[in-house]
C-alpha cells in the first residue's frame, strides 16, 4: 500500500470508533471514495456487515455498536427505550427478559436501514414506531460499551413499557418495576403526562403511580392532563377500577 493510502487508512481509523458499523455513504462524506473503500475492503482493512455497512477486521459487533451508527452517522431519529433503557439505567433486576430484546424507539413513518435489519446482533429487535410522546421529550445520553447513545431516561422508559402493555409487555412485569421507581422526577413527569397522546398509557401510569404511593407522587399535578372520557378495558375479565376507569388484570389489582 502506498504512503498515501496509508495515510488516508490511518485519518479512517482515527475518525471511526472502535466496535460501530462504518458506513460507506459516511466514508465518502469524510473524503474516501468508492474506490478507496473497496480496496480497503479487498486489503481485509473493512469487513461487510451488509449493503453499504462496514466494520473493522475480526470486531464482535454488539447492538450497541449498531444502534451508535444509526444515530451519529446516518443521523436516524431512533433512541433506545422502554425495557432495554431501564436494564441500561440499573432497573434489570426488576425484569425478566431485559437481556433478550433490544427496544428501539421512532417516530411514525420511520424505517431501519437493511444492514441493521438484517445484521444478527443476537437479540430480538422490538422496533416500535409510535409519536405517543413527543420525540425528545425525556431522552438523556448514556455511555454504555464506552459509547455514548441516546436513550429514554427512566421516567419516558417507562411510558414506553406502559405503551407495550399489554400486548408485547406483562402488567405485573410492568407494575414490578414501578414498584422500584422510587427516585422519579415529578417535572419531568408531569411534562410527560400533559404531552402523552395516550390515553391507556396515562391511566395505567396514574393507576399505577397511586398504587405504589411513591413519594413523588405527592408532586404530580394532574389538572392539565387529558384523561379522556369513558372506561377503558386495559384486559379481558380483568378488575375495574373506578377512580381511573379502566380494567387490569386481577393479579395487579389484588397487590
Amino acid at each position: 500500500m502506498g504512503t498515501n493510502n496509508e495515510t488516508y487508512l490511518k485519518r479512517l481509523l482515527d475518525l471511526s470508533i472502535p466496535n460501530t458499523v462504518i458506513l460507506a455513504s459516511w466514508m465518502k462524506e469524510q473524503g474516501f471514495s468508492r474506490d478507496l473503500q473497496h480496496r480497503y475492503l479487498k486489503s481485509g482493512w473493512l469487513e461487510v456487515v451488509g449493503v453499504g455497512a462496514f466494520k473493522r477486521p475480526s470486531e464482535n459487533l454488539k447492538w450497541q455498536g449498531g444502534v451508535y451508527t444509526l444515530q451519529n452517522q446516518s443521523k436516524h431519529h431512533v433512541h433506545v427505550g422502554g425495557l432495554t433503557a431501564l436494564s441500561l439505567l440499573g432497573f434489570a433486576h426488576y425484569t425478566r427478559t431485559s437481556g433478550n430484546t433490544l427496544d428501539l424507539f421512532s417516530p411514525q413513518g420511520s424505517t431501519l436501514p437493511a444492514w441493521f435489519k438484517k445484521y444478527d446482533w443476537n437479540v430480538n429487535l422490538n422496533y416500535v414506531r409510535t409519536s405517543f410522546l413527543p420525540e425528545g421529550l425525556g431522552l438523556i445520553s448514556h455511555e454504555d460499551m464506552n459509547l455514548t447513545l441516546t436513550i429514554s431516561s427512566a421516567e419516558r422508559a417507562f411510558f414506553e413499557c406502559l405503551y407495550l402493555t399489554p400486548k408485547k409487555m406483562d402488567m405485573l412485569e410492568v407494575y414490578q418495576i414501578m414498584s422500584g421507581l422510587i427516585s422519579l422526577r415529578p417535572k419531568l413527569l408531569n411534562k410527560l403526562l400533559e404531552q402523552c397522546s395516550s390515553i391507556k398509557v396515562k391511566r395505567l401510569f396514574l393507576y399505577m403511580a397511586d398504587k405504589t404511593n411513591h413519594q413523588w407522587f405527592k408532586g404530580l399535578n394532574i389538572d392539565d392532563v387529558d384523561l379522556g372520557k369513558g372506561d377503558r378495558s386495559i384486559v379481558k375479565n380483568g378488575v375495574y377500577n373506578s377512580t381511573y376507569r379502566i380494567t387490569v388484570p386481577s393479579e395487579v389489582a389484588q397487590l
